[in-house]
């Protein structure tokens, strides 16, 4: 006769992939129900785009067979409550559970493509999603997502005006560009566009996210520094292409982020324009900017490598079409974006659970 106990002890053995700790003891078992042969459960994920999902529903299944009643009929229901490394009391994006930095050294390698078809992948898989632009001086979310001529609107909130992000293909979007007439260059200096950075968060309604994608620009400046002076960043994406000229760079922004007194965690790095692959020979593959180099420099800083993305021209079509790979129609592309956002929420997760929770920078030497 299967009990809850039975239940209980049986989902004890079965362990969460990413976090090396069993189901029952990370607390992520809930509303136990059992009628003859049948047995319902709720099995609360870290995050709605758990890429584990059917492995772990298997997993608990053929534990109860296996361990209460090879009869059972096993019911296994999911919820998510998204780990997150803020705490209560922060004031600056209350709502926000995690906030990921898409970095690269250099420009040209593909990271606001990068951040928008992560943004994407995560949304598809059931999470709740903003991107910011904070590129200043060339934002891309305004082509990239077919909102160019748009605007964004203003409401009031406790008697303070916030700006509206615009919503498109279920992600929220705010962009200098979404501001700022594009036929105008931004001639800023660099306090003006630190300032920009400090109302995007502050003064827009992000409202409540489990994952805030952050599109930085090129390089290690005021920016970057503006923004961990500002919120706690829960890690940065590294974004490189197998170049060398693109690898010295990248080395750069993991240094930045690695340094003491910053000390925000990569998440990983993602290897763009990996190769090659036209449309008529699929199958075929051509390392134009050199090979695995992205992959090599992740194991050389024993960092998380989080895949490869081709260079595909429906890739580039996508973006200067305003429809990013995720809502298009390649498939092959579209499942490169979902294994890489795969790996960089499973990478997520574990930094929640196994690192401490970042600090915003208050003094810099």
């Amino acid at each position: 006769m299967m009990t809850e106990a039975k239940i209980i002890k049986a989902l004890s053995n079965v362990q969460e992939p990413d976090l090396g700790k069993d189901l029952v003891t990370l607390n992520m078992i809930k509303d136990i129900a059992i009628d003859g042969n049948t047995v319902s459960f709720t099995l609360v994920l870290t995050t709605p785009a758990c890429p584990m999902k059917d492995m772990m529903r298997s997993a608990c299944e053929n534990a109860i067979k296996i361990l209460v009643n090879k009869e059972a009929v096993v019911q296994v229901n999911f919820t998510a409550n998204t780990s997150s490394n803020r705490k209560d009391a922060q004031k600056e994006l209350k709502g926000v559970k995690n906030i990921i930095a898409v970095v690269s050294g250099k420009g040209g390698v593909g990271k606001s493509t990068i951040a928008a078809n992560l943004a994407l992948a995560l949304a598809e898989g059931g999470a709740s999603v903003g991107l910011m632009d904070a590129d200043i001086y060339g934002p891309s979310v305004p082509i990239m997502f077919g909102v160019r001529c748009e605007r964004p609107m203003m409401k009031e909130i406790d008697g303070k005006g916030f700006i509206v992000p615009l919503e498109k293909f279920g992600i929220k979007l705010m962009s200098i560009g979404l501001l700022v007439d594009e036929k105008n260059a931004v001639v800023w200096r660099g306090p003006m566009a630190s300032s920009a950075i400090r109302q995007f968060v502050t003064e827009v309604d992000w409202g409540e996210l489990d994952y805030l994608i952050i599109d930085m620009p090129p390089g290690t400046g005021d920016i970057h520094l503006t923004l961990i002076q500002t919120v706690p960043v829960t890690g940065a994406v590294v974004v490189t292409t197998p170049q060398a000229v693109a690898l010295a760079d990248a080395k750069k922004a993991i240094a930045m982020f690695a340094q003491a007194q910053i000390n925000v965690p990569i998440i990983g790095l993602v290897e763009n324009m990996a190769y090659f692959t036209p449309a008529e020979l699929p199958n075929n593959k051509y390392y134009l900017f050199g090979k695995e180099g992205g992959k090599n420099l992740a194991e050389e800083y024993e960092l998380p490598f989080l895949g490869q993305i081709p260079l595909v021209q429906t890739i580039r079509e996508g973006g200067d079409g305003g429809v990013p790979a995720m809502v298009g129609d390649d498939a092959v592309t579209q499942n490169a974006f979902r294994n890489f956002a795969s790996l960089a929420v499973r990478n997520i997760a574990i930094r929640n659970a196994n690192i401490p929770k970042t600090k915003v920078l208050e003094i810099l030497s």
